[in-house]
């Protein structure tokens, strides 16, 4: 990556954001992009010299603005792994409609979209890791469930709070929001831990 002007590459970014909650795939082309931010293609290529690290960028320019790194410092500094679990299902769970629109972007372009695919994938490996440092803590705690190895029960947890069962309870099944968490946090608790 360049070492281009930061103004610029902040105009970019949030045109490409702008772009993703859209939802039309094709203002995710680098020239729209461009004309988006108003700059030239050649300045949009100085920064991102590919699209996937646009969309990359994007994603990770994204949890910037919004702060994961605040929103889970409670999970991070939990003392106990049930407290650590609860932390980041609060933290995910309650992020997740702030970046809606730009998932179902993602997501829909993904199946003929590698850039889209490599920018989801990226982002759900950084929401696996949470879950993977939520099951080392029941683990190190002893608590985490002899139904599962650590990775089968990362697995699990990592499946239990994807976006897709997200949308699916909360306008499939017409779920609210706090429900939502709440029973992510009860299910993740006896899956996991059994209590």
């Amino acid at each position: 990556m360049s070492s281009g002007n930061p103004e610029t590459r902040q105009k970019i970014l949030d045109a490409a954001w702008r772009a993703l909650e859209s939802g039309d795939a094709k203002s995710t082309r680098m020239g729209d992009i461009a004309k988006l931010a108003g700059v030239s293609r050649q300045a949009l290529y100085l920064h991102f010299p590919a699209r996937t690290d646009l969309l990359v960028a994007v994603t990770q320019h994204i949890d910037r603005i919004k702060d994961v790194d605040g929103r889970l410092e409670k999970s991070r500094n939990a003392t106990s792994g049930i407290e650590r679990l609860d932390a980041f299902i609060e933290a995910w769970g309650n992020y997740i409609p702030e970046i809606a629109g730009v998932a179902r972007a993602l997501l829909a372009m993904r199946a003929s979209d590698p850039d889209a695919g490599t920018a989801w994938d990226d982002r759900m490996r950084a929401v696996r890791h949470g879950c993977d440092a939520a099951v080392k803590a029941l683990k190190k705690d002893g608590v985490l469930s002899a139904d599962y190895a650590a990775t089968e029960a990362t697995d699990v947890l990592w499946m239990l709070l994807s976006f897709e069962n997200w949308e699916r309870l909360r306008f499939g099944c017409g779920w609210t929001q706090k429900k939502y968490v709440t029973q992510m946090k009860i299910m993740a608790r006896r899956l996991l831990a059994g209590s």
